[in-house]
Protein backbone atom coordinates (compact mmCIF):
# COMPACT_ATOMS: atom_id res chain seq x y z
CA UNK A 1 0.00 0.00 0.00
CA UNK A 2 1.80 3.58 -1.02
CA UNK A 3 1.99 5.73 1.71
CA UNK A 4 -0.09 8.70 1.97
CA UNK A 5 1.26 11.98 1.41
CA UNK A 6 1.45 14.07 4.53
CA UNK A 7 -0.39 17.53 5.36
CA UNK A 8 2.21 19.81 5.45
CA UNK A 9 1.05 22.57 7.76
CA UNK A 10 3.01 25.97 9.14
CA UNK A 11 2.09 27.49 12.32
CA UNK A 12 1.96 31.52 12.71
CA UNK A 13 1.12 32.16 16.31
CA UNK A 14 2.49 34.90 18.93
CA UNK A 15 1.28 32.82 22.31
CA UNK A 16 3.58 30.32 22.89
CA UNK A 17 1.23 28.17 24.96
CA UNK A 18 -1.33 28.15 22.20
CA UNK A 19 1.61 27.16 19.42
CA UNK A 20 2.44 24.10 21.11
CA UNK A 21 -0.95 23.20 22.14
CA UNK A 22 -2.05 23.18 18.56
CA UNK A 23 1.42 21.63 17.17
CA UNK A 24 0.14 18.64 19.96
CA UNK A 25 -2.89 18.37 18.96
CA UNK A 26 -2.38 18.10 15.16
CA UNK A 27 0.74 15.83 15.57
CA UNK A 28 -1.43 13.45 16.92
CA UNK A 29 -2.29 12.36 13.61
CA UNK A 30 0.39 10.58 11.52
CA UNK A 31 -1.20 12.17 8.33
CA UNK A 32 -0.09 15.71 9.76
CA UNK A 33 3.63 17.23 9.65
CA UNK A 34 4.23 20.64 10.83
CA UNK A 35 7.12 21.83 9.07
CA UNK A 36 7.82 25.15 10.81
CA UNK A 37 6.28 27.63 13.34
CA UNK A 38 7.00 31.63 13.40
CA UNK A 39 5.62 34.46 16.20
CA UNK A 40 5.36 37.11 13.87
CA UNK A 41 3.91 37.52 10.48
CA UNK A 42 7.22 38.88 8.94
CA UNK A 43 9.06 35.67 10.02
CA UNK A 44 6.10 33.73 9.20
CA UNK A 45 5.60 35.65 5.56
CA UNK A 46 9.14 34.63 5.24
CA UNK A 47 9.11 30.80 6.32
CA UNK A 48 5.83 30.40 4.20
CA UNK A 49 7.48 31.29 0.80
CA UNK A 50 10.50 29.49 1.70
CA UNK A 51 8.41 25.62 3.07
CA UNK A 52 5.58 26.35 1.03
CA UNK A 53 3.15 24.10 3.37
CA UNK A 54 -0.27 22.77 2.35
CA UNK A 55 -1.82 24.95 4.84
CA UNK A 56 -0.70 28.06 7.20
CA UNK A 57 -2.67 28.33 10.01
CA UNK A 58 -2.87 32.00 11.07
CA UNK A 59 -3.70 34.02 14.42
CA UNK A 60 -5.87 36.77 13.33
CA UNK A 61 -4.20 39.52 15.84
CA UNK A 62 -0.19 38.42 16.00
CA UNK A 63 2.25 41.58 17.18
CA UNK A 64 3.61 43.05 13.92
CA UNK A 65 0.99 42.77 11.27
CA UNK A 66 -2.58 41.12 11.71
CA UNK A 67 -3.32 37.80 10.41
CA UNK A 68 -5.77 39.22 7.73
CA UNK A 69 -3.16 41.28 6.16
CA UNK A 70 -1.03 38.47 6.72
CA UNK A 71 -3.24 36.54 4.60
CA UNK A 72 -3.53 38.93 1.89
CA UNK A 73 0.52 38.76 1.41
CA UNK A 74 0.74 35.38 1.53
CA UNK A 75 -2.38 34.91 -1.17
CA UNK A 76 -0.48 37.56 -3.44
CA UNK A 77 2.44 35.88 -3.63
CA UNK A 78 2.11 31.71 -3.37
CA UNK A 79 -1.26 31.86 -5.68
CA UNK A 80 1.20 32.50 -8.53
CA UNK A 81 2.86 28.99 -7.16
CA UNK A 82 1.58 25.88 -8.95
CA UNK A 83 -0.24 24.91 -5.49
CA UNK A 84 -1.19 28.08 -3.61
CA UNK A 85 -0.93 27.67 0.45
CA UNK A 86 -4.15 27.17 1.94
CA UNK A 87 -4.82 29.83 5.06
CA UNK A 88 -6.77 28.70 8.29
CA UNK A 89 -7.36 31.79 10.84
CA UNK A 90 -7.79 30.86 14.16
CA UNK A 91 -9.08 34.06 16.26
CA UNK A 92 -10.90 34.77 19.31
CA UNK A 93 -12.96 37.24 17.66
CA UNK A 94 -16.31 36.25 16.29
CA UNK A 95 -17.20 39.44 15.20
CA UNK A 96 -18.88 39.89 11.55
CA UNK A 97 -16.57 42.40 10.34
CA UNK A 98 -13.67 40.28 11.14
CA UNK A 99 -14.87 37.40 9.18
CA UNK A 100 -15.90 39.32 6.42
CA UNK A 101 -12.22 40.76 6.04
CA UNK A 102 -10.52 37.63 6.80
CA UNK A 103 -12.52 35.94 3.88
CA UNK A 104 -11.84 38.90 1.58
CA UNK A 105 -8.28 39.05 1.89
CA UNK A 106 -8.50 34.93 0.80
CA UNK A 107 -8.72 33.24 3.73
CA UNK A 108 -9.89 29.36 3.25
CA UNK A 109 -11.17 28.69 6.52
CA UNK A 110 -11.94 30.53 9.73
CA UNK A 111 -11.84 28.95 13.31
CA UNK A 112 -12.01 30.25 16.81
CA UNK A 113 -9.29 29.60 19.38
CA UNK A 114 -11.38 27.08 21.33
CA UNK A 115 -12.18 25.19 18.90
CA UNK A 116 -12.07 20.96 20.16
CA UNK A 117 -9.01 19.58 18.74
CA UNK A 118 -11.04 17.06 16.98
CA UNK A 119 -13.05 20.12 14.55
CA UNK A 120 -9.57 21.45 14.06
CA UNK A 121 -8.55 18.17 12.81
CA UNK A 122 -11.38 18.01 10.70
CA UNK A 123 -11.00 21.95 9.56
CA UNK A 124 -7.56 20.70 8.50
CA UNK A 125 -8.64 17.80 6.40
CA UNK A 126 -11.50 20.28 4.79
CA UNK A 127 -8.97 23.08 3.91
CA UNK A 128 -6.66 20.61 2.72
CA UNK A 129 -9.07 19.14 0.33
CA UNK A 130 -10.00 22.77 -1.54
CA UNK A 131 -12.97 23.36 0.47
CA UNK A 132 -13.83 26.30 3.44
CA UNK A 133 -14.12 25.38 7.03
CA UNK A 134 -16.07 28.21 9.04
CA UNK A 135 -16.71 27.70 12.62
CA UNK A 136 -20.45 27.20 13.39
CA UNK A 137 -20.94 30.10 15.59
CA UNK A 138 -19.12 32.38 13.73
CA UNK A 139 -21.63 31.39 10.83
CA UNK A 140 -24.62 32.33 12.84
CA UNK A 141 -23.36 35.64 13.77
CA UNK A 142 -23.06 36.30 9.72
CA UNK A 143 -26.09 34.93 9.01
CA UNK A 144 -27.93 37.08 12.02
CA UNK A 145 -25.83 40.59 10.75
CA UNK A 146 -27.44 38.97 7.35
CA UNK A 147 -30.75 38.86 8.28
CA UNK A 148 -30.48 42.56 10.32
CA UNK A 149 -28.94 43.62 6.98
CA UNK A 150 -31.03 43.15 3.85
CA UNK A 151 -28.55 44.62 1.37
CA UNK A 152 -26.07 41.44 -0.05
CA UNK A 153 -23.10 41.63 1.41
CA UNK A 154 -20.89 40.84 -2.13
CA UNK A 155 -19.13 43.48 -2.07
CA UNK A 156 -17.57 42.32 1.12
CA UNK A 157 -16.47 39.42 -0.31
CA UNK A 158 -14.97 41.27 -3.85
CA UNK A 159 -12.05 39.77 -4.87
CA UNK A 160 -9.51 42.53 -3.85
CA UNK A 161 -8.18 41.82 -7.91
CA UNK A 162 -11.63 42.93 -9.15
CA UNK A 163 -13.49 45.13 -8.66
CA UNK A 164 -16.67 45.40 -6.96
CA UNK A 165 -18.89 45.66 -9.84
CA UNK A 166 -17.55 42.60 -11.51
CA UNK A 167 -17.69 40.91 -8.81
CA UNK A 168 -20.95 41.16 -8.02
CA UNK A 169 -22.17 40.56 -11.40
CA UNK A 170 -19.80 37.11 -11.08
CA UNK A 171 -21.80 36.24 -7.87
CA UNK A 172 -25.09 37.22 -9.65
CA UNK A 173 -24.09 34.63 -12.57
CA UNK A 174 -23.48 32.27 -9.85
CA UNK A 175 -26.10 32.31 -8.28
CA UNK A 176 -29.30 33.72 -10.09
CA UNK A 177 -29.64 30.97 -12.13
CA UNK A 178 -30.05 28.17 -9.46
CA UNK A 179 -32.76 28.92 -7.64
CA UNK A 180 -33.78 27.33 -4.17
CA UNK A 181 -37.07 26.70 -3.72
CA UNK A 182 -38.46 28.01 -0.99
CA UNK A 183 -38.04 24.58 1.05
CA UNK A 184 -34.79 24.42 -0.11
CA UNK A 185 -33.58 27.82 1.66
CA UNK A 186 -35.02 26.53 4.84
CA UNK A 187 -32.82 23.50 4.49
CA UNK A 188 -29.82 25.89 3.44
CA UNK A 189 -29.94 27.97 6.17
CA UNK A 190 -30.06 25.55 9.34
CA UNK A 191 -27.19 23.92 7.69
CA UNK A 192 -25.62 27.43 8.00
CA UNK A 193 -26.57 27.14 11.63
CA UNK A 194 -24.62 24.18 11.85
CA UNK A 195 -27.50 21.76 11.97
CA UNK A 196 -27.33 17.64 11.09
CA UNK A 197 -29.83 16.21 8.74
CA UNK A 198 -31.18 14.69 11.84
CA UNK A 199 -32.01 18.43 13.59
CA UNK A 200 -33.35 19.50 10.49
CA UNK A 201 -35.60 17.02 9.61
CA UNK A 202 -37.16 17.44 13.37
CA UNK A 203 -37.46 21.35 12.73
CA UNK A 204 -39.10 21.13 9.01
CA UNK A 205 -41.17 18.06 10.26
CA UNK A 206 -39.94 16.11 7.53
CA UNK A 207 -37.87 12.53 7.02
CA UNK A 208 -34.41 12.59 7.29
CA UNK A 209 -34.21 10.97 3.74
CA UNK A 210 -35.97 14.12 2.56
CA UNK A 211 -33.55 15.88 3.68
CA UNK A 212 -31.10 14.42 2.46
CA UNK A 213 -32.35 14.32 -0.64
CA UNK A 214 -33.04 18.51 -0.36
CA UNK A 215 -28.93 18.89 0.92
CA UNK A 216 -28.24 16.63 -2.37
CA UNK A 217 -30.45 19.56 -4.44
CA UNK A 218 -28.77 22.37 -2.44
CA UNK A 219 -25.15 21.10 -3.67
CA UNK A 220 -25.78 20.78 -6.78
CA UNK A 221 -27.41 23.76 -7.40
CA UNK A 222 -24.94 25.89 -5.53
CA UNK A 223 -22.15 24.27 -7.26
CA UNK A 224 -20.65 23.39 -3.99
CA UNK A 225 -19.13 20.04 -2.92
CA UNK A 226 -20.31 19.67 0.60
CA UNK A 227 -22.43 21.16 3.42
CA UNK A 228 -19.63 23.28 4.14
CA UNK A 229 -19.12 25.45 0.95
CA UNK A 230 -22.78 25.67 0.68
CA UNK A 231 -22.85 27.71 3.71
CA UNK A 232 -20.00 30.11 3.05
CA UNK A 233 -21.20 30.54 -0.37
CA UNK A 234 -24.57 30.82 0.87
CA UNK A 235 -23.27 32.98 3.57
CA UNK A 236 -20.89 34.87 0.91
CA UNK A 237 -23.93 35.76 -1.61
CA UNK A 238 -26.27 37.10 0.20
CA UNK A 239 -28.62 34.15 -0.59
CA UNK A 240 -29.77 32.96 3.03
CA UNK A 241 -30.58 35.93 5.43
Amino acid sequence: MLAMSKIRIALIEDHDLTRVGIRTALLQKEEIEVVGEAANAAEGLKMLKKLQPDIAIVDIGLPDKDGIELTREVKSTTNSEELGTKVLILTLRDNKEAVLAAFAAGADSYCMKDIKFDNLLEAVRVTYNGNAWIDPAIARIVLQQAQQNPPKPESAFADHKASNSSSDAENQELIDPYTLTERELEVLQLIVEGCSNATIAERLYITVGTVKTHVRNILNKLCADDRTQAAVRALRSGLVG
